[in-house]
């Protein structure tokens, strides 16, 4: 990226504007007061018209609901084609848009009138006979009767009383004693639970004013249609000439209103920003052949940076292109802004960047790790799940976001799809697990899987600690390539010295500590799982016992060097010296939440359909799946241990009939609603999992983040083409 500076005379602004919006290559950067005797520009003369008219527009799109692909093609919009056009639709549209209210409105009022009525019409009393009496007074409500009766025979201010219900409403009419003070029955209801209704002013009764406003409603939702469909036929007739208006105003907004981010006095301007180095040629063309000597353009710097914000920049001699750059080092005279940046990772890695920058998108002196986020994450994801029936799931809604959406929901569809892949490819590992069931046993012929289990049943709980090494040296390597990227980047950006410093003495640190503790320095308080496993990941082809004491000693040597090398260059972080080893241990959860996915499919599993330990309670899992064999498992206990019967089995429908059914049904939906949880909790734990890892342990021993994206000044047009 190369640092661009124009400036010029406020004459020929317009004219530059033009030229640099149709170039649409630089991307402007705000002027931040650098400068003595310069102020921000001001908007162009007309942008206040032009965004009044871009509001009306997209105002319209709104009622309209135009969404964007009712265009047949780009086409040119004049300026006199716009005016009236846009006054013509406006006009239109607001007075289709005004009736519409007012019908809703009013549909509205006949709504909530027959809501208030309709209590009355099943209450079935004429509403002159709820009110006017002189020595009676009269209650209406939403109330048990029951309740009512029995509060108002205690109540000593009422005479007599009788209570009319219908539905949930009653009408109470009472005789207040003599001497009882006004109000006294809506007194006496106190303690009742009671919602008092007000009696509506109406002349006819209750049913018919019912039917009344039933009639004008329907009469009000039938001229809402009218309307509705008119305005459909606007949207037809006017979405393409709308999307071209807004696309218009849009490109003329942006142009007015650029000298915002400008310094300038009163006949002078200067606009700074950045441009792809290749680029620049064409853009100092472009605005000379748009202005002549009237503006200069200048290239200010060719820029590097370091992670931690110095400015090492090869500043342009003279200015301009193709002229030598000088290498000194030095800070530049123009600018302290980070160049943008631009993400390409290819269409494979590329919706990954999703969650690269949900971190904070890379800085311009940074590595771009979305592509170790893109070999890392979904194999993550999928060995903590690693289930075939879940990940076609997985695998099928990425498909479903993919193809339906544009945008964010895309790239998660496309880093859900890889999700899914990889979560198939673990369960065809894991003994073709479908839903928690190992489905090689289906296949004909008497076939040992390799892998015998998620480490889950007695039988298979070396699997479960070879897994957990299996996890550690993941995030051994994956901390390793972290700690690699930093000590390139501070070799590249510094020196060698910065480079052992800042990186090399975490490397020291971190490989030394592991390799010790795969060593057989001090063996006593290592388990024999941490050397064991070698053995059962690769199914016996490698053995592995330990490295020799002597490169435990080695491993001892280079931690001391390591801190010593911190200690150095980097005093403040001897406090996090343990970190290479607390970090590693972290991606231990990568097997928890194997164990925990694994679990829970087991438990679904378990209690829809049952499941029995073999080997007398000392081999795997394996469900029944039907009372015939429910029934084998109970007679040989001495071969099998039951562990549950489940809800399908225990109850025969052949044998116990409704009942039977009854648990058949209930088993099944169990086992539909159990993995459709599992399904769920496997993005929300697997996924986050994943994610934090790559966020904390990962990033954060080379990435910072916080760079800008490259958005160049100018408009990818769609909808209209230029005049000429």
């Amino acid at each position: 990226m190369s640092k661009v500076s124009v400036t010029g005379s406020k004459r020929v602004i317009d004219d530059v504007i033009e030229a640099t919006y149709e170039h649409h290559s630089l991307h402007v950067t705000d002027y931040d007061e650098r400068y003595e005797g310069f102020s921000p520009g001001e908007s162009l003369d007309g942008a206040e018209t032009v965004n009044e008219k871009l509001v009306t527009v997209r105002s319209l799109e709104s009622i309209l609901d135009i969404e964007g692909d009712e265009v047949d093609g780009a086409r040119p919009l004049g300026d006199e084609e716009l005016e009236a056009e846009l006054a013509d639709v406006r006009e239109r549209v607001n007075d289709l848009n005004d009736r519409r209210d007012t019908l809703q409105a009013e549909i509205r009022d006949r709504q909530e009138e027959i809501d208030r009525m309709e209590p009355f019409a099943d209450l079935g009393i004429e509403l002159d006979l709820l009110g006017g009496y002189d020595s009676l007074e009269v209650v209406v409500g939403e109330a048990k009767p029951d309740a009512v009766e029995a509060t108002l025979a205690d109540a000593d201010g009422i005479e007599t009383f009788e209570v009319f219900a219908g539905g949930d409403v009653v009408a109470i009419f009472a005789r207040p004693a003599d001497g009882a003070e006004e109000g006294v029955l809506q007194d006496s209801l106190v303690g009742v639970d009671i919602a008092l209704l007000e009696v509506p002013d109406a002349d006819a009764s209750p049913g018919e004013y019912v039917a009344d406003l039933e009639r004008e409603r329907e009469v009000l939702e039938s001229d809402l249609d009218e309307v509705e469909a008119e305005l459909a036929a606007v949207k037809e007739e006017a979405a393409g000439f709308l999307l071209r208006a807004e696309e218009r105003l849009t490109i003329e907004a942006e142009k007015k209103q650029a000298p915002l981010s400008f310094a300038t006095t009163e006949n002078a301007f200067i606009a700074e920003g950045w441009v792809p180095t290749e680029t620049f040629p064409e853009l100092e063309a472009a605005i000379t052949d748009a202005v002549g000597e009237h503006a200069e353009v200048e290239e200010l710097e060719r820029a590097s940076f370091t992670p931690d914000g110095d400015h090492h920049t090869e500043a342009v001699a003279d200015g301009g292109a193709g002229r030598e750059a000088a290498t000194d080092g030095g800070h530049a005279a123009h600018g302290g802004d980070d160049p943008p940046v631009v993400q390409n990772n290819g269409s494979a890695a590329g919706p990954f960047e999703l969650l690269v920058q949900g971190f904070g998108r890379p800085k311009y002196s940074e590595f771009d790790p979305t592509l170790l986020v893109f070999l890392t994450f979904p194999l993550m994801f999928g060995f903590m799940i690693g289930d075939v029936g879940y990940g076609v799931l997985y695998a099928a809604i990425g498909a479903f976001l993919y193809s339906r959406y544009d945008g964010t929901f895309r790239e998660l569809g496309a880093v859900a799809l890889w999700a899914g892949g990889f979560t198939i490819l673990f369960g065809i590992y894991f003994g073709i697990d479908v839903f928690g069931y190992h489905a090689y046993q289906l296949l004909p012929g008497d076939i040992h899987w390799p892998v015998d289990g998620k480490g889950l049943s007695p039988a298979d709980i070396d699997w479960a600690l070879s897994f957990l090494v299996a996890s550690v040296l993941f995030g051994l390597v994956h901390l390793n390539a972290g700690h690699i990227l930093s000590f390139v980047s501070n070799y590249q950006q510094h020196d060698l010295k910065h480079a052992l410093y800042e990186g090399g003495s975490w490397l020291l640190i971190l490989n030394g500590a592991w390799i010790w503790i795969f060593s057989q320095h001090l063996p006593g308080p290592k388990p024999d799982f941490l050397f064991e496993s070698f053995s059962i990941l690769t199914f016996g082809a490698v053995s592995f016992a330990g490295f020799p004491v002597a490169v435990g000693y080695a491993a001892i040597a280079a931690i001391l060097l390591g801190v010593v090398l911190l200690a150095i260059g980097e005093p403040p972080e001897l406090a996090e010296v343990l970190s290479p080893i607390v970090n590693v241990i972290s991606y231990a959860r990568i097997m928890a939440v194997l164990l925990a996915k694994g679990g829970m499919a087991l438990a679904v599993n378990l209690l829809a359909f049952g499941a029995y330990i073999g080997e007398g309670g000392e081999g795997s899992f394996h469900f029944i799946f039907s009372a015939e064999y429910l029934e084998y498992i109970r007679s040989h206990p001495e071969e099998y241990e039951l562990v549950f019967a489940g809800i399908t089995t225990a109850f025969d429908p052949a044998s116990i009939g409704l009942v039977g059914i009854v648990a058949l049904v209930g088993g099944i939906v169990v086992a539909v609603v159990g993995h459709i949880v599992v399904l769920a909790l496997g993005i929300t734990s697997a996924g986050i999992q994943a994610v934090r890892l790559e966020y904390v342990e990962f990033f954060g021993n080379f990435y910072e983040g916080g760079g800008d994206a490259y958005l160049p000044f100018g408009y990818d047009r769609q909808y209209t083409a230029d005049e000429d």
